[in-house]
């Protein structure tokens, strides 16, 4: 790997692919480096070694990212894989950790296209062995064929839920129920969002295909869950819910949940790029131009790390970013330019037509994500509680920074990500004050842990 590139990539899924593609048919010197051992992101994750029979299993919006790689193979762009980012500031210096050996390398631009995470809701039981998020199970069966031997049970919220349930019932899996989470109300608030939705029709279709196909299979889908829990010792052994004003128990040894996604922000905070609380999708996100550019000069961002919107949403923004960079190093002019990117421009437009729907259908009550239960866990890493939070409100620690210094929330292995939005939601509630753009924690390097001996590399002629 080179000490400089014009243009650098962090993320091989449909964005950072894209407008790899489309800067190296341009001439520009591009590198693409990637924490997963082949390119596709999670959405194409192992697309190139999978099965023909688990890829017609997968469905065809995951065919799809056979072609997208296939252009990225046979373009100039390098491509790094095994090898992650722990650091990025405002003067695009980039830490990564590759073969267990840390550099810092430079750029004149940085694309940020590292994707999305699974929205993380505590509730009771939820750090059980046998609770796993969907997206985790979905990995395993495309990575490796690893299905449920014994059944499921699913819960939660969003498209992806669906998409699994179908994807499961095409490799044999017994699923036990499928619970959602969703407010029965969330519908009347989407139904004005209906028409323009409909300009985006088939995601409608195929959620309603979806939908017909877990029906039709037997499944039971049951709406208007609340108070999902998770109960065993040592190990998930049953869960319940409320529905209707009563209590109901399913016996499952696997509970597989989802609540939607969010953006992967530690990067872009950690540089120093302002971000704002979107209300409608329920997260914070980075402030962004017309071409993904940040507040930070030469740093971009493309895909749903910018905001939910999809693969294909992804793939147009990943281009606008390229076209953009190509502009400012003077590779094309400003004509050429916008002549290249009108349709992208148009493509993502008609595509985004579906998100105010799908953001009202799939809301999450303020209840489930402020009001946790004194006793669950809020932070996995320390085992902090939701009663330690509020205790800490009350003796006058108001702030979410202030609370992590005080209980460690947020300082473990996953630097804050499962809890951040939580302990943000549960202050919030205390203070009767709305989500707002500081409420977070401040993110700092290394944003993804290091030993000390692969930190200690970066300065190989150190003895002492």
């Amino acid at each position: 790997m080179k000490a400089h590139y014009p243009l650098l990539i962090i993320g091989a899924g449909p964005a950072g692919l894209s407008a790899a593609i489309v800067a190296a048919e341009h001439g520009l010197d591009v590198a693409v480096i990637d924490d997963q051992a082949a390119p596709g992101g999670q959405i194409y994750r192992a697309i190139e070694s999978i099965s023909p029979e688990r890829i017609k299993q997968l469905g065809g919006d995951y065919q799809r990212g056979h072609e997208l790689v296939a252009q990225f193979r046979a373009s100039s762009a390098e491509y790094h894989p095994h090898t992650s980012v722990w650091s990025l500031n405002d003067r695009q210096e980039i830490g990564i950790l590759t073969q267990d050996q840390t550099r810092i390398i430079t750029a004149d631009h940085v694309l940020l296209a590292n994707g999305a995470m699974e929205r993380p809701i505590p509730f009771k039981g939820w750090t059980l062995p046998g609770v796993m998020n969907a997206g985790a199970g979905q990995v395993m069966f495309k990575q490796a064929g690893i299905i449920p031997e014994d059944g499921v049970v699913m819960a939660g919220s969003g498209p992806l839920l669906l998409l699994l349930a179908w994807q499961y019932l095409h490799a044999g899996v017994k699923i036990r129920a499928l619970l959602d989470t969703s407010p029965y109300n969330n519908l009347l608030r989407a139904l004005p969002h209906l028409p323009r939705a409909l300009m985006a029709h088939h995601y409608i279709t195929r959620g309603l295909h979806y939908q017909n196909m877990i029906k039709l299979a037997g499944v039971p889908i049951i709406k208007g869950v609340s108070r999902l829990s998770a109960h065993g010792d040592n190990k998930l052994e049953k869960i319940s819910y409320r529905r209707h004003g009563k209590t109901h128990e399913i016996e499952t040894d696997l509970l597989l949940v989802h609540f939607g996604v969010v953006p992967q922000t530690h990067l872009s905070r950690a540089a120093g790029c302002r971000h704002s609380w979107d209300n409608n999708q329920q997260c914070l996100r980075p402030q962004l131009d017309e071409w993904g550019a940040t507040s930070q000069p030469g740093l971009f961002i493309a895909g749903d790390n910018a905001g939910i919107g999809g693969a294909r949403t992804a793939e147009h923004a990943g281009r606008l970013a390229a076209f953009q960079v190509l502009f400012q190093q003077g590779i094309i002019d400003q004509a050429q330019r916008d002549r290249e990117a009108n349709k992208d421009r148009k493509w993502m437009r008609d595509d985004l037509h579906i998100r105010p729907f799908l953001e009202k259908l799939f809301r999450h009550p303020w209840g489930l994500l402020a009001k946790t239960d004194d006793d669950t866990i809020v932070c996995r890493c320390e085992e902090i509680t939701a009663g330690q939070i509020r205790a800490e409100f009350q003796h006058g620690h108001e702030a979410s920074n202030q609370v992590k210094f005080i209980t460690r929330s947020g300082m473990g292995p996953c630097q804050g990500r499962q809890c951040m939005l939580a302990v943000a939601h549960i202050l919030a509630n205390e203070s009767n004050q709305p989500m707002h753009d500081d409420a977070f924690y401040k993110v700092r390097p290394p944003v993804t842990p290091l030993t000390l001996g692969q930190l200690a590399s970066l300065y190989p002629e150190e003895q002492e």
